[in-house]
């Protein structure tokens, strides 16, 4: 006679070791996996998305931006909500090309008007968010950055030629250690983009004038973005060039002038 087939004890993880008794895995409870699964998707784009990934920065120096100007809380309220909003649409544009991707084979119009319009959202929303935060660091860089000029009038003039050259040496260490690309071309950091953001950031503390920052990291983004479409370095080279770029130029100011910032 056959005997009633029992099946094993399940476990939800089986080669996890097994848990203290009373410990409850998150995603074991309804509420907390919610949580969960919504971080997971989170990091899925940051991980991803290069735009993902640029925008967190940018976001990241922004809200710093707002407490070194001593924003008012309403500005600091209108750029919190662009920013999320920019976040929000960027992984419903991670999400729309996922479920594309997943529907179609071939290559098909519909599903690349899909995901040209996801897109064109999240260009819409970074683009109000540039206008917002032009407004609301405008009058922040008037009131609060009048002692800024102040201090940076008085910078030696030489200061400029230094920053250049601490650039190029840093991005020549860096294609060095790394071992990637020609001296001139290619490599771990674009040499393009950390002078392009060197000189963006130059021009910014030594002008008074929101606009000419603006345009000045404009052109900056302009050269990153030739490199990549040039297929001479990827996202991550040329955010790392102006990251070096932009750094660099800060730390040298605030070390000659300490109340710089």
């Amino acid at each position: 006679m056959l005997q009633p087939h029992i099946p094993p004890e399940h476990h939800p993880h089986p080669h996890e070791p097994p848990h203290p008794a009373g410990y409850k895995r998150i995603t074991e409870s309804k509420f907390w996996s919610s949580f969960h699964h919504a971080f997971s998707g989170i990091m899925y784009a940051a991980r991803t998305q290069p735009n993902m990934r640029i925008h967190l920065i940018i976001a990241a120096g922004v809200l710093i931006a707002t407490l070194a100007l001593r924003l008012e809380r309403s500005y600091v309220i209108g750029i919190v909500i662009v920013i999320a909003l920019v976040l929000t649409l960027e992984l419903v544009n991670t999400a729309v090309e996922a479920i594309v991707d997943l529907l179609t084979v071939a290559h098909h119009p519909l599903a690349k008007t899909a995901k040209d319009a996801a897109a064109g959202a999240v260009l819409l929303a970074t683009m109000a968010a540039v206008v917002v935060g032009y407004l609301a660091f405008y009058e922040g860089i008037f009131r609060s950055g009048a002692r800024v000029y102040t201090a940076l009038a008085q910078v030696p003039s030489n200061t400029v030629f230094v920053i250049v050259a601490i650039v190029v040496i840093g991005t020549i260490f860096a294609k060095a250690l790394v071992g990637r690309g020609s001296a001139l071309q290619g490599g771990a950091v674009s040499g393009h983009s950390a002078l392009a953001f060197c000189a963006a950031t130059i021009l910014s503390l030594y002008y008074q004038r929101p606009l000419v920052a603006l345009l000045a990291f404009g052109l900056a983004a302009l050269v990153a973005q030739s490199r990549v479409e040039a297929q001479i370095h990827n996202v991550a080279e040329v955010t790392w060039g102006a990251i070096l770029g932009t750094a660099v130029t800060l730390a040298v100011y605030v070390m000659i002038r300490p109340h710089v910032l």
